[in-house]
């Protein structure tokens, strides 16, 4: 069924915290469609590998407190044929895919190979120029992200993107 004709999609996300930061201004100046539907973030867990959504809180809940995860990033980049332009993790992200293959335990245990990356402009519904991509090079951008929380997302027909429910990764203070 295409995108946005009576669908339900989920997935599981970790936003970025700061949304007043340049990765939000960034995106709310070249991509304020994108901007509008989701806040910036990196996408944890696709909707094809959630399908069994029972299992996979389960599993989420039962690593609520393994710490927050950090993620590295190298400088942007173009993709999509120049179209979109990302933020590209920079290392291996070992912590990333640990978490992934946590949250699909029993499902899939060998869980594909997802690069994590924050995307500046989605190229379904923006396009990049280099005049544009010389402007977000200006900008300073983080190398690093915490993320405390892991969020169940859902979108209906095409809309913007609602939080069902959110799982802490980090310790919690006491």
């Amino acid at each position: 069924m295409p995108l946005g004709q009576n669908s339900t999609r989920r997935q599981l996300t970790l936003f970025v915290s700061d949304d007043s930061g340049a990765i939000e201004k960034i995106r709310q100046q070249f991509n304020p469609i994108q901007h509008k539907l989701i806040s910036a973030h990196v996408t944890l867990c696709r909707e094809d590998e959630i399908v069994q959504i029972d299992r996979v809180i389960k599993n989420t809940e039962l690593i609520k407190s393994a710490g927050p995860l950090k993620i590295t990033f190298n400088k942007v980049e173009r993709f999509e044929g120049g179209k979109g332009v990302w933020l590209p993790s920079s290392t291996e992200n070992k912590q990333f895919h640990e978490l992934r293959r946590e949250i699909l335990k029993g499902l899939n245990d060998t869980p594909r190979h997802h690069q994590p990356h924050l995307t500046l402009m989605h190229p379904r519904n923006s396009s990049c120029t280099d005049k544009i991509f010389d402007q977000i090079r200006a900008f300073e951008l983080p190398t690093e992200i915490l993320f405390e929380k892991i969020s169940l997302v859902e979108q209906h027909d095409g809309g913007p993107w609602m939080t069902i429910n959110e799982y802490r990764i980090a310790p919690i203070e006491s």
